[in-house]
C-alpha cells in the first residue's frame, strides 16, 4: 500500500518535485540577495551628488547673498563690510542634518539668517514648538526652497568643507564665468 504524503510530513522519501522546479527556500535563498544588491547600487548612485548639483548651489550661494558674509571660498573673509562676518566653512565638520538645520532655521543672535520661510512655523527647528520666528534673526537677502537649500549643501560638501587651504582650483570654480585676476595668486 503507498502512502501519500500529507502537507505537515513533508515529501515522502524518494518523492520528487516536478523538474524544472526548484524549492521555496533555495530560490529566495539567491533572489533576495540579489535584489537587496541591487537596491543597494540603485540608492548610491541616485544619491551620489553630481558635478551638475554643486554647481547649482554654487550659484545659489553666489546669488542668496552667502558670500556676502561668509566670502566667495566660504572662509569668513566676507566681501561686504555692512554685514555681518559669517563663520569660516572651510574646517566646518557639520554633518548634512546640521548644515540643513542652520541654512533653513539660521542661527538667533548670530547674524545667520533664515532661508526657509516656512521656517518656525511650519518647520520646526532646534526642538522648539511651531510658532513663529525669533525676533533675533538677521534677515535673509532671498528665501530658498528646500531643493536649493540641498543644492547649497552639495556644494559645500563637494568643494568646501574640510578643505582649509584655498586653491588655484578653487578660485577657478568659484569664477568660472569670468576668472578673476584674484586667482593669479592662488
Amino acid at each position: 500500500m503507498v502512502q501519500a504524503s500529507s502537507p505537515a510530513s513533508g515529501p515522502s522519501p524518494g518523492a520528487r518535485g516536478k523538474p524544472g522546479r526548484r524549492r521555496n527556500g533555495v530560490v529566495l535563498g539567491l533572489v533576495i540577495p540579489g535584489l537587496v544588491m541591487a537596491a543597494m547600487a540603485h540608492s548610491t548612485a541616485a544619491g551620489a551628488p553630481t558635478e551638475e548639483q554643486a554647481k547649482a548651489g554654487l550659484e545659489i550661494w553666489k546669488s542668496s547673498g552667502c558670500a556676502d558674509c561668509h566670502g566667495p571660498f566660504a572662509d569668513g573673509d566676507k566681501q561686504r563690510d555692512e554685514m555681518p562676518t559669517g563663520a569660516n566653512l572651510r574646517g566646518s565638520r557639520l554633518d548634512t542634518a546640521a548644515l540643513k538645520q542652520t541654512i533653513t532655521c539660521g542661527r538667533p543672535d548670530t547674524g545667520m539668517p533664515s532661508f526657509d520661510v516656512q521656517a518656525y512655523t511650519v518647520h520646526a527647528c532646534y526642538g522648539q514648538p511651531l510658532g513663529t520666528a525669533p525676533d533675533n534673526l538677521y534677515p535673509a537677502p532671498r528665501t530658498l526652497t528646500p531643493a536649493q537649500i540641498d543644492s547649497v549643501i552639495t556644494y559645500l560638501q563637494a568643494h568646501v568643507l574640510g578643505r582649509s587651504q584655498i586653491t588655484h582650483e578653487d578660485c577657478l570654480y568659484y569664477y568660472y564665468d569670468e576668472p578673476s585676476s584674484w586667482c593669479d595668486d592662488k
